[in-house]
């Protein structure tokens, strides 16, 4: 039954986890399969082209275990990707950037919204697109913070070299009397601790992952595709990467808070 299929996830890394573990909390009865393509991580600093071409690798991966929504759960991919994939598919397709907008649109008060991000997603103006295409007067100050993905796949998210990081990417953004920040990119949540401090308790974040999973949750509903509750049904969740599976094991258990994890490492097409 379609209903009973997967959800797919995948991002450039860990990034999505930060999608997934809201997955986890709103949609318990949903079966998910993860991908992160974590050898080749970070795709921020990537040729558009090699972002199309590596999302679409990681699409026909996860279209082969029948999943009957796809969730591109990186800001970068959904920037590059998201509108050619939709339109090639036969199923829902969900990206990060128009959730995390109109949950920005909604917070604000001041109308100066911030936009942090990869390189490719800052350059793509998507956010700042979608926002001023809905509220023509809002102002928004875009940064790229290209060190912060790798930090977060080290597994360092809360070392002294995080926190020194963070504080000098974000300096700038402090005087620009923002009052939301979207955290564009799905690996920044795993900073949040460190960007609230560095921006202030006035600061609204926004977390355009988890965001997105309201969306997920009215697409299951409007197509009729929602798993049903069964209570003696284990929901066993897969996790596939590219890269060191040691690494990737620690940072989602630790993440998702779960004692062990079915993952398996992969190769995609070159």
């Amino acid at each position: 039954m379609a209903n009973e299929a997967a959800i797919g996830f995948m991002d450039s890394g860990v990034g999505g986890l930060t999608v997934v573990k809201e997955a986890m909390r709103q949609l318990p009865n949903e079966r998910i399969i993860y991908l992160g393509d974590t050898k080749r991580c970070p795709y921020g600093p990537r040729p558009n082209e090699q972002v199309l071409e590596f999302t679409w690798q990681m699409t026909s991966f996860l279209l082969n275990k029948k999943i009957k929504m796809l969730v591109i759960a990186c800001n970068t991919a959904t920037a590059v990707a998201l509108e050619e994939i939709k339109k090639s598919l036969d199923i829902p397709v969900v990206g990060v950037i128009m959730p995390g907008s109109r949950a920005a649109l909604k917070a604000t008060r001041n109308n100066r919204i911030g936009v942090i991000g990869t390189e490719v997603t800052i350059n793509s103006k998507a956010y700042a697109t979608v926002i001023q295409k809905k509220s023509p007067h809002t102002k928004v100050i875009q940064k790229a913070c290209p060190k912060f993905v790798p930090i977060v796949e080290s597994h360092k998210a809360s070392s002294s070299i995080a926190k020194m990081i963070v504080a000098e990417a974000l300096n700038g953004l402090k005087k620009q009397q923002l009052d939301t920040l979207i955290l564009g990119c799905t690996h920044y949540p795993l900073l949040k601790p460190i960007i609230q401090h560095v921006m202030g308790k006035k600061v609204t974040l926004i977390d355009s992952g988890a965001e997105t999973i309201s969306e997920v949750s009215m697409l299951l509903d409007y197509f009729d595709i929602a798993a049903s509750a069964k209570k003696e049904a284990v929901r066993e969740h897969e996790f596939y990467m590219t890269g060191s599976q040691n690494l990737f094991n620690n940072i989602t258990k630790e993440w998702l808070n779960l004692k062990e994890i079915n993952s398996r490492k992969i190769n995609l097409k070159k």
